[in-house]
């Protein structure tokens, strides 16, 4: 199992050196090999996706990657932002299904902003599509008209990038809950009309799981008022970015949620679904069970090792159950602890 490690920047290098030594635990047979995304790459190399970690990404079977992207670089050019880093491996290795699970383990019950009763139980994976959308279309970019500047993007979608994302939430569900809703705004986009129609053309070859409709602001009031009716949800890549980052917050801490990010093969690219946190930054008090539990999804996903998987998972909730927290989770009553520490007691945990 080749995997090409990233660690990026701000927290991402801590976090990610407890996930390789959880991984390196494992007694499995692996070779990670690191290499450079974001901003540490445009320091070094003055491109945020160099050739070298290109090459590596490729020949890799899976990658772990950390954070990308700080203040420092805000005033880049846009070609040279951390952030193109993360959207061109993306796009070179076709990661068009991003895999995102908001569960609320219940010991941290207390540590989300809704109430108890609301949140208890939750359990939703949210199924975004990744390489299509605004975030690629062209035309796109600032010019002037008229004498001002205006700003353009393009929001496209075909049938069949549609559908290919639908399957992978359908096929999802079945080992869930058998339940999808698809999210879109038909009733003012175009563009969303067509997901919907597809959606329901999709739904057909799979007349076990249950499909339902919502539009993208009644879905984000909706994960705030009744998350729980949620099982699967699935939509496309600007609208999945906002809802999964707000169901992530329902947990408690944005720093408890892994992801995957796959191709058609299973091969992914797998990351914590916070981001680089440069003003904690080298302190060493980042919480890292994301991205241990990131390396879970990597075992499961790319790599079919689904006992491996659950021994990590396992051990994320003795550790809690034995009442670690990092800052983001402590509460009184708690035993606080670092970066480090929260990694040796999942070792133990082990």
């Amino acid at each position: 199992m080749k995997i090409c490690v990233l660690p990026g920047d701000g927290i991402g290098p801590e976090i990610v050196a407890e996930a390789v030594r959880v991984l390196q635990a494992m007694d499995l047979n692996i070779e990670m090999e690191e290499a450079l995304l974001g901003g540490c790459a445009v320091d070094a190399t003055g491109d945020p996706y160099p050739d070298a970690t290109q090459k590596l990404a490729q020949a890799a079977d899976a990658v772990l990657l950390g954070a990308v992207g700080g203040p420092q670089w805000d005033g880049n050019p846009r070609e040279q932002r951390p952030e193109r880093g993360l959207l061109g491996i993306r796009k070179q290795l076709g990661l068009f299904a991003n895999l995102r699970p908001a569960i609320l383990y219940p010991e941290l019950a207390n540590a989300s902003t809704l109430k108890p009763e609301v949140v208890a139980g939750l359990d939703i994976l949210i199924v975004r599509e990744l390489t299509g959308d605004i975030y690629f279309g062209q035309p796109r970019g600032i010019e002037m008209r008229n004498g001002e500047r205006f700003g353009l993007n393009t929001m496209h979608y075909t049938e069949s990038e549609i559908r290919r994302i639908l399957r992978v939430a359908f096929a999802a569900a079945r080992k869930r809950s058998r339940k999808v809703c698809s999210v879109d705004k038909m009733n003012v986009l175009e563009c969303t009309q067509l997901w919907r129609d597809v959606a329901i053309e999709t739904g057909r070859e799979y007349p076990d799981v249950e499909l339902s409709h919502m539009l993208v602001d009644n879905a984000a009031m909706q994960l705030v008022k009744n998350p729980r009716q949620f099982d699967v949800m699935v939509t496309g890549n600007m609208f999945g970015d906002i809802l999964s980052d707000e169901a992530s917050m329902l947990t408690g801490s944005i720093g408890m949620l892994p992801s995957a990010s796959l191709d058609a093969n299973n091969k992914g690219l797998y990351e914590p679904c916070h981001g680089s946190a440069p003003d904690i930054a080298g302190k060493g008090v980042a919480n890292p069970l994301a991205t241990i539990l990131s390396a879970a999804m990597m075992l499961r996903y790319t790599f079919a090792d689904e006992d491996a998987a659950r021994r990590i998972e396992s051990a994320v909730k003795k550790v809690l159950a034995q009442g670690f927290r990092t800052g983001d989770i402590f509460e009184p009553g708690m035993k606080k602890v670092g970066t480090r520490q929260m990694g040796d007691a999942v070792l133990a945990a082990l």
